[in-house]
This record gives structure tokens, C-alpha cells and sequence, in this order.
């Protein structure tokens, strides 16, 4: 007696292939949602007044700002200070520098960084709004900002600083205000204002 005719079973089943390629996709889907968990907190802007993103400060940008400020003592500012590089930096070169931030995540992740570099006896950080905060006891202070918010800031600083106090402004500059000096290109490029001669400049309009 011959065997019986083989009986295909082809597309009765799912697909090995198909199965293997909807794991792979789950997968992704995981890794990325993963990720995104992950850095969300980091990388998303803190709700404020005026959306300021965390950008992080490249090398060339804290060197022009050391450069900038070089000579300088005092207390030293960060408005906006995203992952503490620039306090970090500034504490390194003798400066009592505080940074301000609003969100948390990067504020607590600048206290570890600062531990772990051994300047965390010359650093603060803090969770606050910048527009909540009185900056008239620094006499260094640096920013990195967007168009939007230079203007209403410019007014802030003009009204709390003393005048022996120097800006640093990086990637966007005042609007009415004259550096005294200008370092740097392109998005790097970072201004020095003299807040003796804002101040007077004010008073003048003023009178």
C-alpha cells in the first residue's frame, strides 16, 4: 500500500516570520518608550513665564565665559543652570557660584555632578523660578537665554544689580544694552556688559 499524499499545511499557522518581526517591533516600541522615560525629565523644558529649553553648554562656550570673567571675583550666577556645567566650572576657578533652576531633575543631577567633581562646598543650586529671584548680591552673572525673555530680563537686571556687577550673555545678546566686549562665533558667540554703564545709561534716559 503507497503512502498517503502529503497534506500542506502552509498558512495555517502564523507566520514565523511575521511573529519574529512583531517581537522585534515590540521591542523598539519598548526601547524608545525606555528612553524616552529616561530623559524626558532632562531634556523638556521647565514650565516658566517665558519656555527655556535645556540646551547644554558646549566646551567652547564655558571656556569663552571663563574667559570673559577672567580676573573676576565674587559671587557668580547662573540663570538658567540646566546641568551645573557652568557653576561647576566657575567654582573651579575660585568663583562662589550658584546656580538656578527650575527643574528639578537637573538641579539634583547638578548636585551630584558638582559632588563628584569636589566643588560641591563651593556650589549651590536651587529650584526657582528666575523670575522669582533677587540677583542683587551676585556680581557675576551668566546667561544663556532666548530672544523672548532678554528683553523683561534686561529690565530685571538693570533694576537688581550693583554696578560693579558684570553680564555674560551667551548665544543671544540684550537688546538695548552695549557689550564692552564680544567673544566668539555663531552660536557660540557670548557678550560682557559692564553694569556701570547699563545703570547710567538708564538713569539718563530716565532723567
Amino acid at each position: 500500500m503507497s503512502d498517503p499524499t502529503p497534506v500542506s499545511v502552509s498558512g495555517t499557522g502564523p507566520n514565523p516570520r511575521r511573529r519574529w518581526g512583531l517581537l522585534l517591533l515590540g521591542a523598539a516600541g519598548g526601547a524608545v518608550f525606555a528612553l524616552y522615560a529616561a530623559t524626558a525629565p532632562f531634556v523638556a523644558p521647565a514650565l516658566r513665564r517665558v519656555c527655556l529649553p535645556f540646551v547644554p553648554a558646549s566646551t567652547e562656550q564655558v571656556e569663552t565665559v571663563l574667559q570673559l570673567l577672567r580676573g573676576r571675583r565674587g559671587a557668580l550666577v547662573d540663570i538658567g543652570s540646566g546641568d551645573g556645567r557652568i557653576v561647576i566650572a566657575a567654582a573651579k576657578q575660585g568663583f562662589r557660584a550658584v546656580g538656578y533652576e527650575l527643574n528639578p531633575w537637573l538641579v539634583w543631577y547638578s548636585r551630584y555632578k558638582a559632588w563628584r567633581e569636589g566643588v560641591h562646598h563651593n556650589t549651590r543650586f536651587y529650584i526657582s523660578d528666575l523670575w522669582k529671584v533677587n540677583f542683587s548680591e551676585y556680581s557675576n552673572v551668566v546667561i544663556f537665554g532666548v530672544p523672548q525673555m532678554m528683553p523683561s530680563l534686561e529690565d530685571k537686571l538693570q533694576n537688581e544689580l550693583k554696578g560693579s556687577a558684570r553680564v555674560v550673555a551667551c548665544r543671544f545678546p540684550f537688546p538695548s544694552w552695549i557689550a564692552v566686549h564680544e567673544s566668539g562665533k555663531g552660536i557660540n558667540t557670548a557678550w560682557l556688559y559692564d553694569a556701570k554703564s547699563f545703570k547710567a545709561t538708564a538713569k539718563e534716559v530716565v532723567d
